[in-house]
């Protein structure tokens, strides 16, 4: 039987692509030694993947920050604002015009904001999202997949190149101009995709893989047209060029019967996620059509369950034969870390639980364990099977007054004292804030410093006494730095913390962690996060004491910081073994414990951010309600046993709030933050149709780019809010916390953040 890995993680074992894009940024490494890392990388992947006896093995599946962002470049799709520097490059495959678009561009005479960034469906990966309008033209602009595939092809492995399918690549962008329909849009993108098709072909490749994820989704006719016309054309442009049609992230469901009429020679599908759909496809696959079935989980870190996997091979083979069964992974496994054979402090990851994972090289294994055990090999099966019941068996994972607590849960417990009316009036009389209050979002820059910090306490080459003493030096510094700017409602900087959710799953039972576990989120940020695999509860108080020492520094409102029990839950690998609205209850009571601590020692005003609320929503909107309503009690658990003077933020992330606002509005939440800078207040418009009765922080700069917006920018996007909300309830704040920016711009931002809510006051004393 064939093997056929989807996709694999670009980032390195050890983050080399993500140290060697920031040097190159930062001017501290050449384009060419950038490169040089690029390729190194690649030819890793490869010949793993080529050793361990996989049969189609990805190319063009690794990218410098984002695989739709290259696909933006392949096809000329280019927004109007980066068009003057586009034609300023010599070679179009250039670095500068890739970079600037994902990350804005502030020098030379050019001043452009970075492409907007969402959610790459339900993961916590974030793509560039395309733009497109009339006056763009597309070709063939830098053809990086067939350079990948020759640049494998000199290393002797014959791999199948992947690309992001036309409709999908158009579904996922944003269409600028309202004339222009997306029929009229695929007409011009599709001779680009034929070109780069027959190029490959010409180049001897056999197979390429072609993502339409987008498949999985609720389709209009009209979207469904798309497909039957984009694959009419493709098949005729490459009669000879084998093309692999892949789905993923859920079943296909009423798009089954469009997805099996398309005249392709393999169809992905992910039975991870959605098992039930094989009973449906194998009787209506074309004879002449091959079957990937997605049985290796690529979103998650536990072990193959090989005879539930064997169960839906065999399945397939039963139906359509042997020969037409291609053995996958569900998904890229760029949502998995690297290998797990990095791991070896067993103070870090014990030997029992690593028993039970496999990460992105293990993964690669199974697929072809699974095909040796079909073969004959029993061996492989029975140490599975050992592995998979003393999993369900273990005691580690289940504690009593954890589930107990659980049940006793009520609706009192999600109800807070009395309505935002009556709050709102009471926190303006306790905080006393101006009009427009200026914030931030939590974190403050993450330098070298704090990082080395953090690492020499973690190693035992400092002291606690030594690095608590460095953590208070930090953290008065941003307090008076931020006492100068004149910020109104301040943090503490979150010096301590490593990440968002690890620092509280550390903290927590229930999670355990890894030294290498890292994986990508967006560019060159990774994350390392934790795994869920027992019953969660909190002991002690995680965060009250840094607050509280911050508070004391200050006599203006300090807020708490926390992260939300769907946030951390979503950036968490989870236990497989359990209801996921069961495990994010659990994590909203240890939330709730640590809120009402902070209370307790004088915080008036706590945040428990949110951004993944969005993400975790189903693909399909039938799925919804179900989880919005775990989802959002879990956050209403968690904020609800404070009274009324307590004032609750929450922030979420680059999102479409337009189907989910009233649920939004449900969490109860007394002031919201949110992402709008990227999209100049669109998603604020939102808010205001539906009459939002809660307070809003629009992001008024993006913080994703190392470019400084300038006051009469900020001022104008408030102007753009200050017509949608009343000026009484929008609060003024970056678009999401500055970790990862550098400390000289972030001082001139936010001071000219601090200068725009000025002017803002003024003008609203003007009109009065």
């Amino acid at each position: 039987m064939q093997t056929n890995i989807l996709g694999y993680p670009r980032i390195g074992s050890n983050r080399e692509l993500k140290k060697a894009n920031e040097a190159y940024w930062a001017g501290k490494i050449s384009l060419e030694k950038l490169q040089l890392t690029a390729r190194q990388l690649r030819r890793q992947n490869w010949e793993t993947l080529h050793q361990a006896g996989i049969n189609l093995i990805p190319s063009n599946d690794f990218s410098y920050y984002d695989q739709i962002l290259d696909m933006c470049i392949m096809t000329g799709a280019i927004p109007a604002r980066f068009k003057a520097l586009k034609e300023n490059l010599v070679n179009p495959g250039s670095p500068e015009l890739y970079f600037a678009m994902a990350r804005g561009y502030q020098k030379n005479g050019f001043d452009a904001t970075a492409m907007e960034m969402t959610k790459w469906f339900d993961t916590n990966y974030h793509y560039l999202v395309p733009e497109f309008d009339a006056s763009q033209h597309y070709s063939l602009l830098y053809n990086k997949c067939l350079e990948e595939f020759k640049e494998a092809a000199t290393l002797g492995i014959h791999t199948k190149p992947v690309v992001i399918g036309p409709v999908s690549f158009l579904l996922l962008g944003k269409i600028k101009d309202e004339a222009l329909q997306p029929a009229a849009l695929l007409d011009k993108l599709l001779p680009v995709y034929n070109q780069l098709l027959q190029s490959l072909q010409q180049a001897g490749a056999t197979w390429v893989q072609i993502d339409e994820p987008t498949l999985v989704l609720d389709l209009t006719p009209e979207q469904q047209d798309l497909f039957l016309q984009a694959y009419a054309q493709m098949r005729a442009a490459v009669p000879a060029l084998k093309l692999l049609l892949t789905t993923y992230f859920g079943g296909l469901q009423d798009n089954t019967p469009l997805a099996v009429q398309l005249p392709v020679d393999a169809l992905h599908i992910d039975l991870v996620r959605a098992p039930e759909q094989l009973d449906t496809i194998l009787p209506l696959l074309p004879a002449n059509v091959l079957l990937s079935i997605g049985v290796v989980n690529g979103r998650n870190i536990w072990k193959n369950n090989y005879e539930a996997s064997l169960g839906l091979i065999q399945q397939a083979i039963d139906v359509i034969g042997k020969d037409r069964v291609l053995i996958a992974t569900s998904c890229s496994l760029l949502h998995t870390p690297y290998d797990l054979d990095l791991e070896t402090d067993e103070a870090v990851l014990t030997p029992q639980i690593k028993n039970w994972m496999a990460f992105a090289k293990q993964k690669v294994n199974e697929v072809i364990a699974l095909r040796d055990i079909i073969a004959g090999n029993k061996v492989l099966l029975q140490a599975n099977q050992a592995t998979m019941q003393e999993k369900s068996t273990a005691a580690i994972i289940h504690k009593p007054a954890v589930k107990a607590r659980l049940a006793a849960l009520t609706d009192a417990d999600a109800t807070r004292k009395h309505p935002f009316a009556i709050r709102q009036q009471a926190q303006e009389a306790v905080l006393q804030l101006p009009l427009f209050p200026t914030t931030t979002i939590g974190s403050f820059p993450q330098t070298e410093d704090i990082r080395k910090l953090r690492a020499d306490f973690k190693k035992g080459i400092i002291s606690k006494e030594a690095y608590d003493t460095s953590i208070r030096k930090a953290v008065a510094d941003s307090v008076q730095l931020q006492e100068s700017l004149r910020l109104d409602v301040l943090v503490h900087g979150e010096f301590e913390r490593n990440d968002m959710v690890e620092y509280f799953g550390e903290q927590l039972e229930g999670f355990v962690f890894t030294q290498n576990g890292w994986v990508q989120s967006y560019g060159s940020r990774c994350v390392k996060p934790p795994v869920i695999y027992g019953d969660v509860q909190r002991s002690v108080p995680m965060t009250v004491e840094w607050s509280s020492y911050a508070q004391s520094l200050t006599n203006k409102p300090m807020k708490g910081m926390l992260t939300g029990p769907v946030t951390i839950l979503q950036w968490s690998f989870v236990r497989d073994d359990q209801p996921r609205a069961a495990t994010t209850l659990q994590i909203a009571l240890a939330i709730r414990d640590e809120v009402n601590d902070l209370e307790k020692a004088g915080i008036n005003v706590i945040q428990v951010d949110e951004p993944a609320i969005r993400e975790g929503l189903p693909l399909r909107e039938a799925d919804w309600p179900s989880y919005l309503e775990w989802a959002v009690k879990a956050f209403r658990v968690a904020v609800s046993g404070v009274a009324d003077t307590t004032q609750i933020h929450t922030h979420m992330c680059y999102a479409e709030f337009n189907d989910i606002i009233s649920n939004i509005a449900a969490m109860d939440a007394d002031v919201i933050t949110i992402e709008t800078s990227r999209s100049q207040m669109e998603l604020l418009e939102v808010f205001a149709t539906f009459r939002y009765p809660y307070e809003i922080g629009p992001g008024v700069y993006d913080i994703h780019s190392p470019r400084v917006p300038t006051v009469q920018e900020m001022t104008e996007l408030l102007e753009k809010a200050a017509q949608l909300l009343p000026a009484r309830n929008i609060w003024v704040n970056p678009d999401c916390g500055l970790k990862t920016r550098k400390w000289p711009e972030t001082e001139q931002a936010l001071r000219n953040m601090v200068a725009a809510a000025h002017n803002m006051r003024v003008a609203a004393k003007t009109t009065v």
